[in-house]
């Protein structure tokens, strides 16, 4: 086994964000380089969903859950990016607490720290913080960096829930940078919105900025612990599916991705630390999106995982743009080259969850290693907990 390296980096980056367009910002890149002297690098990058830091998500430094350190292990060049508005990235609008979303339960969690008082007034940008442009444009940034930094020619792209609304539509417009892409949990609104005519995936016309300002007129909302643990246990319908000190576990990484975020939060005494979650503006992700120019599935291959008692990734088809559907997204992908697992005793969280996340390792590197998972290299499957497989089909 080759040596492993860490290295971070923050990668330079003019932002197209609307706070603050223009302005030189950093993208945080960890890397931990498993590549054998004299080899060439295999690269991967991993990115995160609306709400987990990234290094959380995929490093997690307890025991054998860092997924960025396995595939590390067995040769991978891994890097793990933060978009702006998360993590250790530049977080532009988010370090003023009058801009957390204006609801009585969302400010109310602000005290005593840092205000001694709710603050009941609007917020002091109101607008969302990000959008799809932005975020194509940090990714593009970073993988341009990776294939610097490395001499490869393309990179394996993993993804973790909302990832997919970025990775996805970045895969079908980059398909030269883009060798293939594994998506886990991935959020899917079959009839999401959709781009402006005849442009693919430009801005919707008209973009929406701040309307509706209950949805979209803030640029961050905040989300403890607490919450954390309710929306975990949602999904936990099995035996020993997590270990007991996983919450704590991956609170403290959250908050160390979140100096300011951790000294957020009441009641009183210490502060509890609050994790500030980035308001997006989607687009370019749906049904009539995924079948683009026939990149899906053909010179970009696709595996997707998720677990059987995910609450997040599939819901009810009468939400309209919360309508979200693992399979619809499946159906949707053009080509042949695609991959679809269920998976048993796992949920949204399946990253930190005991056996699930020792199978998303094994998984994900029999996709980039051999381009097919379980023995296949197409189709729809249930996998138990025994590891058989059913069509799903």
């Amino acid at each position: 086994m080759a040596t492993l390296t860490l290295k971070d980096y923050y990668v330079d980056h003019t932002s197209t964000m609307p706070a603050n367009a223009g302005d030189p910002v950093k993208l945080f890149v960890r890397r931990r380089n498993g590549t054998p002297g004299g080899d060439q690098s295999r690269p991967v990058l991993m990115l995160h969903g609306r709400s987990v830091p990234a290094l959380a998500g995929f490093d997690l430094q307890y025991k054998k859950y860092s997924w960025a350190e396995e595939l590390a292990k067995k040769d991978y060049d891994v890097f793990v990016m933060e978009l702006q508005g998360s993590g250790l990235s530049t977080r532009p609008k988010m370090d003023d607490p009058k801009n957390v979303q204006p609801t009585e339960a969302q400010r109310g969690l602000l005290v005593p720290h840092p205000d001694a008082v709710r603050y009941d007034g609007p917020v002091n940008y109101a607008s969302q913080l990000n959008n799809s442009q932005s975020d194509w444009d940090e990714v593009d940034t970073v993988v341009d960096f990776i294939l610097e930094k490395t001499g490869a020619d393309q990179v394996d792209l993993i993804g973790w829930s909302a990832a997919s609304q970025v990775f996805g539509p970045y895969a079908i417009q980059n398909p030269g940078k883009v060798r293939s892409l594994f998506l886990l949990a991935p959020i899917f609104p079959p009839n999401g919105r959709a781009s402006a005519p005849g442009t693919d995936f430009g801005a919707p016309v008209p973009l929406p900025v701040s309307k509706p300002p209950a949805t979209f007129g803030f640029p961050m909302s905040v989300g403890t612990k607490d919450g954390l643990r309710a929306a975990w246990d949602k999904d936990v319908k099995c035996t020993d599916q997590r270990e007991s000190a996983m919450v704590d576990e991956v609170w403290k990484a959250m908050m160390a991705a979140d100096t300011v975020g951790a000294g957020w939060g009441g009641p009183a005494g210490p502060p509890q630390g609050l994790n500030r979650i980035r308001n997006s503006f989607w687009w370019g992700w749906n049904s009539t999106t995924v079948p683009l120019h026939g990149v899906l599935g053909d010179s970009v291959p696709v595996c997707i995982v998720y677990g059987e008692h995910d609450s997040t990734v599939n819901t009810a088809p009468n939400l309209g743009l919360l309508y979200f559907s693992v399979p619809e997204l499946y159906k949707a992908i053009p080509g042949p080259n695609k991959l679809m697992f269920k998976i048993a005793c796992a949920g949204h969280q399946a990253v930190w969850e005991k056996e699930a996340s020792k199978l998303l390792h094994t998984m994900s590197y029999h996709w980039l290693e051999f381009g097919k998972v379980e023995g296949a290299t197409s189709g729809s499957y249930e996998r138990d907990q025994d590891g058989v497989l059913t069509p799903l089909e």
